[in-house]
């Protein structure tokens, strides 16, 4: 565990060099250059999805009035998902009271679903694993996990996404730097994602303790239920200086 994800570590940057290389970065590769970033819009236009690993990610910004948290300088964000076919097999939608499966006719109406199917394939489930927040100079500040409705997401208990993660691949055969990077960041930071995914359904149930047996997966009340600083050369570090320790 610890040697995959030094690896993913240093994918990370040489994929983050790379792109420096070419006069961009993680950001400005997501926007594929473009000068105006239109809120809520999806970069790259019609997502980046695997047709192999069902995985599937894209970068948009919050309009300003919509965002949580600008002190941290965050521009931007990116969204992982697994779609259905891509989870382990055997894991199955966690069903509350108040009707987890997105789109059940007794559940509120969700926003617009925010993972819509790719072109030519079939409009299954999709399973939010994380965002990672951007600053504008493509420099990763945070992992943050979210409540369904901001997703439109099918609900799938912590453990079982956790288990998941890493079938997360983009990119097939001839995968692009951006590619490369997003499925080494969820590689080199998959602990701190679980923890985040447990630390997101906890906050959901205490929420629903808390407000009674409301719709708390559609509960606008409650958006990000997780958050984690994060740095990658940081991390690389901690996991060189602990395979060294074992050595």
């Amino acid at each position: 565990m610890l040697e995959r994800r030094a690896d993913c570590g240093r994918e990370a940057i040489r994929c983050r060099e790379a792109l420096a290389r070419d006069g961009c970065n993680v950001v400005s590769a997501a926007l594929g250059g473009a000068t105006r970033v239109f809120h809520w819009r999806h970069y790259p236009v019609g997502d980046v999805y695997d047709s192999t690993t069902h995985a599937q990610y894209f970068y948009h910004a919050h309009a300003p009035d919509a965002r949580t948290d600008t002190a941290t300088g965050e521009h931007g964000h990116f969204h992982a998902f697994l779609r259905a076919r891509g989870l382990k097999p055997g894991v199955r939608p966690l069903v509350m009271p108040e009707l987890a499966i997105a789109g059940h006719p007794a559940a509120p109406s969700p926003a617009a679903p925010s993972a819509p199917a790719p072109a030519g394939e079939p409009d299954e489930p999709w399973v939010h694993l994380v965002a990672i927040a951007m600053d504008r100079a493509g420099r990763p500040l945070s992992l943050f996990t979210t409540n369904r409705w901001v997703t439109g997401e099918t609900w799938y208990a912590a453990a079982d996404v956790a288990a998941s993660l890493d079938r997360f691949r983009v990119g097939g055969d001839a995968p692009s730097a951006l590619d490369r990077w997003i499925t080494a960041m969820l590689g080199l930071f998959q602990p701190t994602i679980a923890r985040l995914l447990a630390e997101r359904d906890a906050a959901v149930m205490n929420f629903r303790r808390r407000r009674g047996k409301v719709h708390v997966l559609e509960d606008r009340r409650m958006e990000v239920t997780s958050a984690a600083a994060i740095d990658v050369d940081a991390e690389l570090g901690r996991i060189q200086a602990a395979l060294r320790q074992v050595a």
